[in-house]
């Protein structure tokens, strides 16, 4: 017994010796006080993904990679490395689509599993040679590809391009049902994500792209809901996703209910995946939508364009409490409350949905949800389907609610006068100051740096700088100045295709391209009283 007991305490006072007091964050997300003696330091690895880009036979994608410079080189003292590898295609899965616009004839709207996904075809990719590998930071690096069968890409990066890496892959297809401009910050993986403004509507067709970047299978269920709760005969379980290969669910294959406006709710039971939506509408063109940030008791979607002609917003309180929420528009001069819309009542586990019509109203914007009254706060998960033009000529982008920039936030893929920077402080009294850099260009050219000042509770939509001399591509990094207020950002591209406005935004969460590292340290009080 005293030897046993003697092994316990050792195995504590080792245990406290390692972990110190490694808690930095809370479960919501949020930053807590840093624990005494602890250090900032640069990520040392970083891991994205970026899903198979199109099936169009008129498409062409061009991938962008970047990673800020600054950043210190590896514990190696190494330089590091980052790049993308093809990922392969599970296709003829039951319940999961083609990839290609097409409905899986296995599955069957409303019929099909999508258990067992594994038991589809594996197909490795065709080619294996990196994607867009970097050669130094600071500088981008661009490649295009007008294959139809492009691959899902799996990729990392280590040493002093792991902090803030970041990759962009644009495309532009030229005709059909997809037709329009699609762009996606490659994802980083994750275990859940929350997709508000999904669609199983017989106009739409939404694919979620699964991409697994380890070497061991991934589980992941798909939930639907909608403005019931739960989308009846949901057959999303048990999906398989095996080492480094992508599978592309149809959402429509999943539940008999077709459903205008959905929420979906990815979770990976085993392993970590990345996940992402491709929309494609037979009227508004196609884009994705990225992953909303988890959900949260007040939520911000910036970027709203200033000649939206249609804003649709979808949202949800995924817990078992409902959420009573303030909606207010954050304009150039002030916030504003939208006409008719001035709450909103969300009901536990169902989704709702508000058109918002044209809310600009020939100012750009964003929207900020907030806690009304004294009600408790309830987490939330929101996302807008913005549209632009009108008739025939209309296009759509997603605006999920994203995280604020607390230290660092990138966009690349940035060429010529395309670019637009959304940028709102949403705290009244609170200004937030801003550092925005344009990197060299990937083809050449010199960096420039500005400075904006956003007052508290307004945004502020601006052309971003531009490098002297530009060549080809070039990022941004957004940097809040010390003790600036909370500032939220996002980027929109817009690049005319004849007279379809075309565009896609981007929001632009914290790269968290650094830590906080607690010094770990022996603790011999554990044995006191």
């Amino acid at each position: 017994m005293k030897r046993t007991m003697m092994s316990l305490i050792g195995a504590a006072v080792a245990l406290a010796a390692v972990t110190g007091v490694a808690a930095v964050a809370g479960p919501d997300g949020g930053t807590q006080d840093a624990p005494r003696g602890s250090t900032r330091l640069p990520v040392q690895r970083s891991a994205l993904l970026c899903p198979a880009p199109t099936s169009s036979e008129v498409g062409e994608t061009a991938y962008t990679a970047f990673a800020p410079k600054g950043a210190a080189a590896g514990a190696d003292g190494k330089k590091g490395t980052a790049q993308l590898l093809p990922a392969g295609t599970v296709q003829d899965a039951a319940g999961a689509g083609d990839g290609k616009g097409k409905k899986n004839p296995k599955g069957g709207k409303g019929k099909g599993s999508a258990a067992g996904s594994a038991a589809g075809q594996t197909v490795p990719p065709r080619d294996t040679k990196p994607v867009v590998p970097l050669r130094e930071p600071g500088r981008p690096v661009t490649t295009t590809t007008d294959s139809s069968g492009a691959p899902a890409l799996v990729g990392a990066a280590d040493g002093a391009f792991a902090p803030g890496w970041t990759v962009q892959q644009t495309t532009s297809v030229a005709a059909g049902a997809g037709r329009g401009l699609l762009g996606l910050s490659c994802t980083t993986p994750d275990t859940t994500f929350w997709f508000p403004g999904v669609s199983t509507a017989t106009d739409r067709q939404d694919y979620v792209h699964l991409t697994n970047p380890d070497s061991t299978p991934a589980v992941v269920d798909l939930e639907l809901r909608g403005k019931d709760g739960a989308l009846g005969g949901s057959a999303g379980e048990d999906i398989s996703v095996p080492p480094h290969t992508t599978v592309p669910v149809l959402l429509s294959t999943l539940t008999g209910a077709p459903t205008t406006n959905a929420s979906l709710h990815v979770v990976a039971r085993e392993g970590r995946v990345g996940a992402a939506v491709q929309a494609s509408d037979g009227k508004l063109g196609s884009d994705w939508l990225p992953a909303a940030a988890d959900p949260s008791p007040s939520v911000v979607l910036p970027g709203i364009p200033k000649d939206a002609t249609s804003v649709r917003l979808v949202a949800l309180a995924p817990g078992e409490a409902d959420a009573d929420l303030k909606v207010q528009l954050a304009t150039p001069t002030g916030m504003i409350t939208p006409a008719g819309v001035e709450t909103l009542h969300l009901k536990s586990g169902m989704t709702t949905a508000v058109d918002l019509k044209d809310l600009t109203k020939g100012e750009a914007g964003s929207l900020v949800l907030t806690p009304s009254g004294s009600g408790s706060k309830v987490p939330v998960a929101a996302a807008l389907r913005v549209t632009r033009g009108k008739g025939d000529k209309q296009e759509m982008a997603f605006i999920p609610a994203t995280r604020p920039v607390e230290k660092r936030a990138t966009a690349v893929d940035n060429r010529g006068k395309d670019s637009t920077l959304s940028l709102v402080a949403p705290e009244k009294g609170k200004d937030a100051k801003v550092k925005v850099t344009a990197s060299a260009g990937s083809g050449g050219g010199t960096p420039a740096t500005k400075t904006y000042t956003v007052k508290g509770g307004t945004s502020l939509d601006v052309a971003p700088p531009r490098p002297a001399g530009l060549k080809g591509s070039y990022a941004l990094t957004v940097e809040p100045e010390s003790g600036s207020g909370p500032v939220y950002a996002a980027r929109m591209l817009a690049r005319p295709q004849g007279g379809l406005p075309a565009f896609t935004v981007q929001p632009l969460p914290d790269d968290r391209g650094s830590v906080l590292v607690p010094t770990a340290g022996q603790d011999l009080s554990v044995l006191t009283n």
